[in-house]
């Protein structure tokens, strides 16, 4: 992480991101407890670790992505993820009112898009995601060996 990316998580922390961080937390805790709740706080406690600190780190869909992971986004949508990308978009809008604010905006909106469909989505830092890419390039332009 640069500095800039430290910076940024340090401001995001204390203006609000340790509520946000503590509500996500003690939602995934609650929903732990059944047993049919467990998957969906599984992905609250991965929201929670982006919410602490977002900047420096990229939400991509997993390659591998599973049936069970689309119906669980499904359900997630339709129970509770409508509501919180709403929320954070519209906590995102009231921050882009100011130039300041608007770095914490892009962070509730990249929120907004994990808490809408969490299933099927990994948080990695930008350097790993680079490097993936990176990766992906490289073997594109691989000429085909046919034998």
């Amino acid at each position: 992480m640069d500095f800039c990316d430290i910076f940024g998580n340090l401001l995001w922390f204390i203006v609000g991101g340790e509520i946000v961080f503590l509500f996500y937390l003690l939602a995934g805790a609650v929903l732990c407890v059944t047993i049919i709740g467990i998957p969906f706080g599984i992905q609250l406690f991965k929201i929670a670790m982006y919410a602490a600190f977002p900047f420096g780190r990229v939400v991509r869909r997993r390659p591998d992505a599973t049936e069970m992971g689309i119906c669980g986004n499904v359900v997630w949508m339709i129970l509770a993820g409508w509501f919180i990308a709403l929320v954070h978009t519209l906590v995102g809008c009231l921050f882009a009112i100011t130039i300041i604010g608007w770095p914490f905006a892009c962070g509730h909106w990249r929120l907004a898009r994990l808490a809408f469909m969490p299933f099927n989505h990994i948080v990695e830092t930008k350097y790993q995601a680079l490097a993936i890419e990176q990766e992906k390039r490289r073997n594109y332009y691989q000429p085909m060996v046919v034998y």
